[in-house]
C-alpha cells in the first residue's frame, strides 16, 4: 500500500506541476505543450515498466530516461514550431544543449551498465516487487520533468525574447558544466579500466579538485539553462526554478554524494591515503588541491 500511495502522490504532483508551470506555454489541442510533455514523460516510463516488470529487469531503465528527455524536448520543439511558425534562437540552442547532454550521458550510462552485466545493484531488491518497481519508473518520469522544466518552458514559451546577457551567461555556465561532467566521467572510466587500479579510489585529474566533479558539472549545466530561460519566465512558469535546485538536492542528498560517500567509507575508510584525500578535497565545488 505504501508504494501505491507514493505512486499516486508522485503522479499527481507531476501532473500538477506540469499544469501550473506550463501556464505560459503554447497550446496543442487545447492543452499546454509543457503539460503534454509531462504526460509523455510519465506514460513513456510506465509503458517500458510493463515488460521490465514481467522480466524483472532494469536493463533499459537509464536508456529509457535518456529517450524520455529526447522525446519531450523534440515534442516541445514541434509544438512551438506548430504554434509560432518557427523556433527562436534561445529555444534552438537550449534544445540542442539538452539533446547533446542527453546523448552523451545516456550513451555513457548505457555502456557502463552493460559493462556491469546489464543490471544496476540499486534495483536488486525492488525489481522483484512490481509496486516498488513502478515507483522507480514513475520517479524517473518526474525526474525528467523537473530537471528539464526550465528548458521546456523556454522552448514552448508564447513570448520569445531577444538574446541578451542572461543567454550568454547561462551558455557559459552550461559549457563549463558539460565539460566538467564529460571530462570527469572519461577520467574515471579510464582509471577503472586499468587493472592496476582495481580496488583503488580515483584522486587524479578533476578528481583531485573535487570528490564528485561530475555532479558539480551536472548542477552547473542545468543552472546555466535556467539562467538562459529567465527572460521568458512569468507567472506560474517561475516554478521551473526548481530545475537546478532539484538536481542539486537529488545529487547531494538522495542518490548521489551521500550514497557514494557511504560506500567509499566502507571500502577505504581505514586507508590513511583516503582519509587524507577526503580531508583535503571538497565534496562538490572544485578547488585546487591542498597537497
Amino acid at each position: 500500500m505504501k508504494s501505491i500511495a507514493v505512486f499516486l502522490f508522485v503522479t499527481i504532483f507531476a501532473f500538477g506541476f506540469g499544469f501550473l508551470a506550463g501556464s505560459q506555454s503554447v497550446d496543442v489541442a487545447g492543452y499546454s505543450a509543457f503539460f503534454l510533455c509531462t504526460v509523455i514523460a510519465m506514460v513513456l516510463n510506465w509503458l517500458v515498466f510493463l515488460p521490465s516488470a514481467v522480466a524483472k529487469s532494469d536493463t533499459f531503465y537509464d536508456t529509457t530516461g535518456a529517450i524520455t528527455y529526447l522525446t519531450v524536448t523534440g515534442f516541445a520543439c514541434w509544438a512551438a514550431i506548430n504554434a509560432l511558425g518557427s523556433l527562436d534562437t534561445r529555444a534552438w540552442v537550449i534544445a540542442a544543449m539538452v539533446a547533446l547532454w542527453c546523448i552523451r550521458l545516456g550513451s555513457f550510462l548505457f555502456i557502463r551498465i552493460h559493462a556491469m552485466g546489464g543490471t544496476d545493484s540499486r534495483f536488486e531488491k525492488i525489481k522483484v516487487n512490481p509496486a516498488r518497481f513502478l515507483v522507480a519508473w514513475t520517479l524517473q518520469g518526474l525526474w525528467v520533468v523537473l530537471t528539464a522544466s526550465a528548458a521546456l518552458a523556454a522552448i514552448t514559451t508564447t513570448n520569445p525574447q531577444p538574446i541578451g546577457a542572461f543567454f550568454w551567461i547561462g551558455s557559459a555556465l552550461w559549457i563549463i558544466g558539460i565539460a566538467f561532467e564529460a571530462v570527469a566521467d572519461a577520467q574515471k572510466s579510464k582509471f577503472k579500466s586499468d587493472p592496476e587500479n582495481k580496488g583503488k579510489f580515483i584522486d587524479t585529474g578533476l578528481w583531485r579538485w573535487s570528490r564528485h566533479p561530475n555532479y558539480f558539472g551536472e548542477i552547473t549545466l542545468w543552472t546555466g539553462i535556467l539562467i538562459m530561460a529567465i527572460p521568458v519566465l512569468s507567472g506560474w512558469s517561475w516554478l521551473v526554478v526548481i530545475s537546478p535546485i532539484f538536481v542539486a538536492l537529488l545529487l547531494t542528498k538522495v542518490s548521489g554524494i551521500n550514497l557514494q560517500d557511504a560506500q567509499a567509507k566502507q571500502r577505504w575508510g581505514d586507508d590513511p591515503a583516503y582519509q587524507h584525500y577526503r580531508q583535503n578535497t571538497p565534496a562538490l565545488i572544485p578547488r585546487p588541491p591542498k597537497g
